[in-house]
């Protein structure tokens, strides 16, 4: 049986600063106010302790911690404020990796969904690809990075369905762990209203259809629920 281990370290321009072992020394350090405690805990000579300080301050460019010389605190060592800001960055990367790690560095992924409505009738599609092949869904696709939900679901609407459209309001987030087959899928669903073109299938969509809001077909994933809640909030708000 085999244990796969991680090493972690921070660097600043190039230069090594900080790894685990550095990282409990300075850790120490703030845990007891004292290099001499620090260093007899880790089993190294207070000489070496101060060593490895200053080759951490060499590299990151600024002093770790700082020693009080008289009055009641005689004696103390402490990190400084830089000192500080360098093992909460390891500390936090590190508990984040390990996280992921221990997880199976699976996360949910990010999807928006839109609920496209003309009058009456509601724009939806029929999927081209598995899971679900053939069955209707809402218009919607996967958040790509460095974009907002609200320009995502405006895009993929657009490469689904051929239809430009505008945001209404947001309908809900829906983050049910089974709610799709392939996994962890939270999405974010929105009203959008047409705005121009002509619908036609694109992308993953082998059709895209109009369709009445009383006359409703079986839905692929949870969107039948969600579709629900629109018709369900827009009864409310028309009250």
């Amino acid at each position: 049986m085999y244990d796969l281990k991680i090493r972690i370290w921070l660097e600043r321009e190039g230069k090594f600063v900080v790894s685990e072992g550095r990282a409990k020394l300075l850790r120490t350090i703030k845990d007891t106010g004292s290099l001499s405690k620090a260093a007899q805990e880790m089993g190294m000579s207070y000489r070496h302790a101060w060593g490895v300080l200053h080759r951490i301050s060499q590299s990151a460019g600024g002093k770790v911690v700082e020693s009080a010389r008289g009055g009641k605190g005689k004696g103390a060592t402490k990190l400084t404020q830089f000192g500080e800001e360098i093992l909460r960055e390891y500390e936090n990367k590190v508990a984040s990796l390990h996280s992921q790690f221990e997880n199976g560095w699976k996360k949910p992924s990010v999807t928006a969904d839109g609920i496209v409505v003309r009058g009456n009738e509601i724009l939806l599609i029929k999927r081209g690809n598995e899971p679900f092949k053939g069955s209707y869904a809402l218009p919607g696709g996967f958040l790509t990075y460095g974009e907002e939900l609200e320009d995502c679901i405006v895009r993929e609407v657009l490469e689904e369905t051929g239809v430009k459209a505008s945001i209404v309001d947001l309908v809900g987030v829906y983050s049910a762990p089974d709610r799709d087959p392939r996994g962890h899928f939270v999405t974010a669903v929105y009203h959008l209203t047409p705005i121009s073109g002509t619908a036609r299938a694109g992308d993953d969509a082998s059709e895209v259809e109009w369709v009445p809001l009383d006359h409703l077909p079986k839905f692929a994933f949870d969107h039948g629920k969600i579709v629900q809640d629109y018709l369900s909030k827009r009864k409310r708000n028309a009250k």
